[in-house]
């Protein structure tokens, strides 16, 4: 099949403003697949939409919509309305406090938690139902190499990308046999704005192993058919941010559904 047919006629980019979620949504309209674009900012989505217009003739809508909040996916969908959603782009879920869990107000945590877990968690399963009953469409949930471990500063961050991760791979076995591809994109340093933004404030200087985003993108719209994870500069069979590779990891999930749809009798 085409991109378009199959994961067409619509996608999805949440977190689209800046960085990978922006490249993503100009990759996706050189296959001729417009986007509904979410962010919590309105004129760089609006930016975006001109920009995709003028390069690509292709017309995308937007929506600010702040992704913490307990309503996001009530908002998202109101959005999106009656159009089909063939390919879902989870790309927000960063962390703005990097401090240590006591040194933060738990209503910050919160917010993370609910914009990295909960929203995510929503929009997977409102979206996924209709592409299950179509057979053919793709999840693309952009993670970080956090998702392996927790350190300083770093536990609700590294717990939240550690659920999506577990939950990435379970919804590929889940939904595979369907005809629908799910991929966890797990990051390593990668040149966004929000990234610039942290070594402005920290005084450090770009390091020279970063990836583009544009680079990373084109990584994540390519691997999304052999899911459930890729590493960003690791190749399928080669540990480094996990001592699993990604395909020992993709064969645990295979041998350990085997068993689940034994107990459960899910045929899976």
């Amino acid at each position: 099949m085409s991109w378009v047919e199959r994961y067409g006629p619509w996608a999805l980019v949440l977190g689209a403003s800046e960085g990978t979620g922006r490249e993503f949504a100009r990759q996706l309209a050189t296959e001729g697949i417009p986007s509904v674009l979410i962010a919590r900012r309105e004129a760089p989505l609006e930016q975006l939409k001109a920009e995709i217009a003028r390069d690509y003739g292709v017309e995308c809508i937007s929506a600010a919509v702040d992704l913490a909040l307990g309503d996001a996916l009530e908002r998202i969908v109101a959005v999106v309305g009656d159009r089909e959603v063939g390919l879902l782009i989870c790309n927000a879920g960063g962390d703005p406090n990097g401090k240590p869990f006591l040194d933060v107000q738990l209503a910050a945590w919160l917010e993370l938690i609910q914009r990295n877990v909960v929203t995510t968690l929503a929009v997977c399963h409102h979206f996924a139902r209709s592409m299950r009953v179509r057979g053919r469409g793709g999840i693309l949930l952009v993670n970080s190499g956090a998702c392996y471990g927790g350190a300083a500063t770093m536990g609700p961050y590294s717990g939240s990308k550690a659920f999506m991760l577990g939950f990435a791979e379970g919804l590929w076995a889940d939904l595979q046999p369907h005809g629908v591809d799910v991929l966890t994109l797990v990051l390593g340093r990668t040149d966004t704005p929000e990234f610039r933004r942290f070594l402005a404030d920290k005084g450090m200087d770009m390091p020279a192993d970063v990836w583009s985003a544009e680079a990373v993108a084109r990584l994540g719209l390519e691997r999304l058919p052999h899911g459930p994870i890729h590493n960003v500069g690791q190749a399928d069979d080669q540990p480094g941010m996990s001592p699993q590779s990604a395909a020992e990891r993709r064969a645990r999930v295979v041998a350990v559904s085997r068993v689940t749809a034994q107990l459960y009798g899910t045929g899976n």
